[in-house]
């Protein structure tokens, strides 16, 4: 079986090169906040509201461009998306003013908002036999981005470059990608023949609806959890120091890039619903070990064990985001985009709460309580992913909607 239809391979690798900057633009931020602070004297206050407002935007705009996708389409969707996040770029870090920081950061939210919805619709869609198999290469994409993004500033700094370059050209080739998905052929669902194949559906009334949203908060809660706080668990638990723990972030990461690519490498996509949960079950294996493993005598070897159990966390986090997409887009044949777009809201409010749970528990209590809740949370999305393929499996025998393509 083809990973990609041949009519659709120019389409998917126009979206993975989009992804990979998509998923750059989602860390590079973080990666400059250290020179954001020393050149424009902000406190942690001001930097926490500029990088919250972008938060904030996303999870809005995912539940908007949900209902932009029905509507319009998924290309003029992507496409506003695109010209908010080139604005963004273009202008963010040019003034030390935080308003109108906090500006450009919610408008670039906004952007990344419309490129997750708008080109998770677009997958569900080239995937007719729904085997996650294209959506797990192209969040392996985001993955590539989330490694090398950072990796790149951190070169760019280190030349002597001015650093604010960096958004100047995110923007340049952000401006360029939009020139080629506005060539780009995108396959829509007809219409009519949708109406007739399959009645309306009133989406709250489903279960899958609520439960891709409830999986979706408690994944990215854990996944950024553990990316934003592995570095300090590791410095405070396994005396690492803050150099070489610097690191740690790229090895969970790498864990995630290898599922996403590795998954439909070596699988065909028949069952894509148990490889969710099992690799998801990885996951939260993976996590209870490095949170136990944290409790006892550092010790060198200790270090070793719980750095291979990072990684394994990192390889069963990868395909849990792309499968939960797939099973929406078999839960609603005729309403893809807006489901999609509320199981990405779900995410969205996820990656704003989960820091605040989690810093605020690392206060009181310290950083091994804080680092637990994430191995409760990973327990938890396991079985609401369990609990949504039974929905999935049971519920919706729906045909694959046709494909055409739009101007």
């Amino acid at each position: 079986m083809n990973l990609i239809e041949p009519r659709f391979r120019g389409l998917f690798l126009s979206l993975f090169a989009l992804f990979i900057l998509y998923g750059t633009s989602m860390t590079v931020i973080g990666a400059t906040l250290p020179k954001i602070l020393a050149s424009f004297h902000w406190n942690y206050l001001a930097a926490g509201i500029v990088i919250g407002a972008g938060a904030v935007a996303y999870f809005v705009s995912t539940y908007v461009a949900g209902h932009l996708v029905k509507r319009w389409g998924s290309k003029p969707t992507i496409s506003l998306a695109l010209t908010l996040i080139v604005a963004g770029l273009a202008f963010f870090a040019a003034t030390p003013d935080p308003a109108a920081n906090t500006l450009l950061s919610a408008l670039i939210g906004l952007g990344q908002g419309g490129v997750e919805v708008g080109v998770n619709s677009i997958i569900v869609r080239i995937d007719a036999r729904n085997t996650g198999r294209p959506m797990n290469i192209l969040h392996g994409a985001f993955a590539v981005g989330a490694i090398v993004g950072p990796l790149a500033v951190g070169l760019l700094m280190q030349s002597g470059a001015d650093w604010t370059a960096v958004y100047r050209g995110m923007a340049a080739i952000f401006v360029l990608l939009a020139a080629l998905m506005a060539f780009a052929a995108v396959p829509s669902v007809q219409p009519q023949a949708a109406e007739r194949d399959h009645p309306a559906e009133r989406l709250s009334a489903n279960p899958a609806y609520w439960l891709s949203f409830f999986a979706l908060f408690l994944y990215v809660g854990v996944e950024l959890g553990i990316s934003n706080w592995v570095a300090e668990y590791f410095v405070a638990v396994f005396a690492y120091s803050a150099d070489a723990s610097a690191m740690l972030v790229s090895l969970f990461w790498m864990g995630v890039l290898v599922g996403r690519f590795g998954v439909p490498l070596l699988d065909k996509g028949s069952r894509p619903d148990a490889e969710l949960i099992g690799l998801s079950g990885l996951a939260t294996a993976s996590i209870a070990l490095l949170i136990l493993l944290g409790y006892l005598t550092p010790s060198a070897i200790n270090a070793d064990i719980a750095r291979g159990l990072l990684f394994l966390a990192g390889l069963g986090c990868s395909i849990y985001y792309p499968g939960v997409m797939t099973l929406v887009g078999r839960c609603f044949p005729q309403a893809q985009s807006q489901a999609i777009g509320f199981a990405a809201t779900g995410g969205g409010i996820g990656s704003f709460l989960f820091p605040f749970l989690m810093s605020s528990i690392a206060q009181s209590w310290g950083i091994r309580a804080g680092f637990a809740t994430y191995g409760v949370f990973a327990a938890a999305m396991t079985l609401v992913s369990a609990w949504l393929a039974v929905v999935a499996n049971t519920g919706m025998n729906a045909r694959p909607l046709p494909l055409t393509r739009s101007p």
